[in-house]
């Protein structure tokens, strides 16, 4: 199989004021192609004005089990991306130091699935709606132009799912790996006519399932995913695309674990996790409608809607004694949330003083409705208690969050040189919350707050020739607290903490990018200065709370190559420096001034070469190095730093109609003993939740075209 660089269609645009599109790739320089205006007048990667990169869906499958993004996103720099073994908490994902602080879920970072935000409206996200499967590429956007997708800080992460073509094609993979880890899945997909025609339609069609007993105890899960695009041709100049997104997880919650117990025996967990059962059900079903349409020769307009409903119940760790105290909340969270957006984008293209002018104006609406409840996490009847089972009510609340932005965007090409992007988004996010429990000892929570921020950008780029470009960039960032840094106070405090503040933050970066044979070799260097930056306070049995660390500065060193050479070979390296560091006290009683943001690697450092060719034997190698990263404000506590490896190899049949892909790999090969992610100021000393060591899988592909 060759990893190649090439697409061969024009892809939906991110709903969002730079929007990113991969487009037919010139064939003499073999380089990705990415587009901010309408097919047909796309730009190269090279000559994007910004920090992307982007990971074709074939290197996310390629030898792979294809159940995490982590998997085969180190390539991408200033990313860090961490499996945290635990179903029940999600991937830990950081861009530029944003999103560390998670002790779940995405934060920091804005997330979309075929144009459908994976992020609420509060900023808070999730990947495990994400089928690998069906991935035709994934675009990673970091630096200033991340402040035009509204709510955060860090970057956005864009996936885009295949559009079906001819011929019809099915498929069925299988996966099995060390501990007890299967993953079965199915995927259809083809086209009547090929687009241009009114009435052609596509499609792509898959599910799978996933299922672990967990390298850790009490680590078992279960995933059922199911996706589908459906896209349909109404007339010449305009399309219709309807998407569907259904998840099942059922995962246990093993917990931290402290120094000495990770290096006693990494796979234990804490005796409360165990007899409080600890774990977390969510069930989300989501759809979604896109419909674009050509105005006129130089207007466009794009029309983005979705609605779904997400219901989520986790049982934490949470000690009884705990539990009983007046305003707590309990150790069992329910949550049902219905969320729901519209983003409508008009694009125009005309020219202004002889220079060419893009104008893109859009407005996004999005809003969410929840329904938080919470139970205390054990029973008791005639003397006898049992635990890990929904108790007596302690909380009741709906929330709700919405936000409305308008945007505008130009894009002016001086000379054959010099161009430049400007833009500039109103982001408004509004917060209510209804307390429905209120008794003598616990009042009334109620409370509603509202953030707005102006977020400008600009980027100056200088075309040094045909294969080299260079750019300087500046922009503003917003993030909002989200509805569960909201929730809790610190020191067993009840209420909300809504004196929570919103994060702002301001970058300038510079950027090189050449174009080498066929590869591209990329440089940023950037600065970001935040105020009232929201951290970690504690996190206490599962359960964290957030302050405002008053200001931080990150500066940060970005390189990446991405070559194919001798046809069949492939190779990718990145590296990052990212000194993030509080520049004001963030401890209290404690000066913290100078130290490092926990949660974040001061470096990182992958490479990976793969010898692909379209059939016959395949393999590959990768190695991936993290530095230590601090586990909290004080940096008392560091998890050591880690250098591991991994090899494949594979054959691939091509028979006919058939193609038969098999692999085998191996994961950290020499069987290192690390600390795969963080809990950042766990109150109990349980920061490390510790990675597998040596572990093997095998992997099945079978296709059939019917030509």
């Amino acid at each position: 199989m060759k990893i190649a660089l090439l697409r061969q269609a024009p892809l939906l645009m991110l709903p969002a004021l730079f929007p990113l599109q991969l487009m037919a790739a010139d064939n003499a320089s073999n380089t990705m192609v990415v587009s901010a205006a309408p097919a047909g007048t796309g730009l190269s990667e090279l000559d994007t004005p910004a920090a992307v990169s982007v990971v074709s869906g074939d290197d996310m499958r390629h030898a792979a089990p294809r159940v995490n993004l982590s998997e085969n996103l180190a390539s991408v720099p200033g990313m860090q991306i961490q499996n945290r073994q635990n179903y029940a908490q999600d991937l830990q994902i950081s861009v530029r130091g944003f999103g560390s602080r998670s002790t779940f879920g995405l934060r920091g970072i804005r997330l979309y699935v075929d144009g459908i935000p994976a992020t609420m409206p509060d900023g808070q996200g999730q990947t495990s709606n994400i089928d690998i499967g069906s991935i035709d590429h994934v675009e990673v956007l970091r630096g200033p132009f991340s402040a035009l997708y509204g709510n955060s800080s860090g970057g956005v992460i864009n996936v885009e799912t295949q559009t079906g073509q001819q011929p019809t094609t099915l498929e069925a993979s299988t996966w099995y790996g060390s501990y007890g880890s299967w993953r079965n899945s199915v995927k259809a997909s083809g086209a009547t006519g090929d687009g241009t025609q009114a009435g052609d339609v596509n499609y792509t069609v898959s599910a799978s399932r996933f299922t672990t007993h967990g390298y850790r105890d009490h680590s078992s899960a279960q995933k059922n995913l199911g996706n589908a695009k459906l896209g349909v041709r109404i007339d010449d100049v305009s399309t219709l695309t309807l998407l569907f997104n259904s998840v099942h997880v059922d995962a246990q919650d093993p917990g931290g674990l402290t120094e000495a117990q990770w290096k006693d025996n990494p796979r234990q967990v804490a005796s409360n996790v165990t007899l409080y059962n600890a774990r977390k059900t969510v069930d989300q079903t989501q759809a979604g409608l896109h419909y674009q349409r050509q105005m006129s020769e130089n207007d466009d307009l794009s029309v983005m809607m979705y609605a779904g409903e997400r219901e989520t119940t986790q049982y934490q760790s949470i000690p009884m004694a705990t539990q009983q105290k007046a305003g707590y909340p309990g150790g069992v969270i329910s949550l049902a949330r219905h969320y729901q957006g519209i983003d409508t984008r008009w694009t125009h293209r005309d020219t202004v003083f002889t220079f060419p002018v893009t104008l893109t104006a859009g407005l996004d609406y999005e809003t969410m409705t929840e329904k938080r409840k919470g139970y205390q996490n054990f029973t008791t009847s005639n003397g006898v208690t049992d635990y890990g089972v929904q108790g007596d009510m302690r909380r009741n609340e709906r929330n709700l969050m919405w936000n409305l932005d308008p945007y505008l965007q130009t894009a002016w090409q001086f000379t054959d040189k010099w161009s430049l992007d400007a833009g500039v988004r109103l982001s408004t996010v509004n917060f209510d919350s209804n307390d429905y429990y209120v008794t003598s000892s616990d009042p009334d929570d109620s409370g509603n707050r509202r953030y707005h921020r102006w977020l400008p950008v600009a980027s100056l780029k200088y075309a040094i020739d045909n294969s080299w470009n260079a750019y300087v960039s500046a922009g503003r960032g917003f993030e909002t607290p989200t509805l569960n840094e909201l929730s809790y106070r610190s020191a067993d405090q009840s209420g909300l903490n809504l004196n929570l503040q919103p994060a702002t933050s301001d970058t300038v970066e510079l950027g090189t990018k050449k174009r080498i044979g066929n590869g591209l070799i990329t440089a940023a260097v950037f600065q970001t200065d935040t105020k009232n930056e929201i951290v970690s306070d504690s996190s206490y049995e599962g359960r964290t709370s957030y302050k405002n660390a008053g200001e931080t500065r990150r500066r940060g060193l970005e390189l990446a190559l991405d070559q194919e050479f001798g046809y069949d070979w492939h190779l990718k390296a990145a590296w990052t420096l990212l000194d993030a560091r509080y520049r004001s006290n963030a401890c209290g009683t404690d000066s913290c001034d100078g130290n490092r943001i926990p949660g974040i690697a001061r470096n990182m450092a992958y490479a990976g070469l793969a010898y692909a060719p379209d059939q016959g034997w395949y393999a590959g190698g990768d190695v991936r190095y993290m530095s230590d990263i601090a586990a909290d404000d004080e940096n008392d506590v560091k998890a050591p730093s880690y250098t591991v490896f991994g090899l494949n190899s594979g054959y691939k049949w091509l028979v006919q109609n058939w193609t038969l892909d098999l692999f085998g790999r191996v994961d950290n090969l020499f069987d290192r003993t690390y600390v795969g992610s963080v809990i950042v100021n766990e109150s109990n000393g349980r920061y490390y939740e510790p990675a597998p060591g040596r572990n093997y899988s095998v992997g099945l592909t079978v296709s059939y075209a019917f030509q």
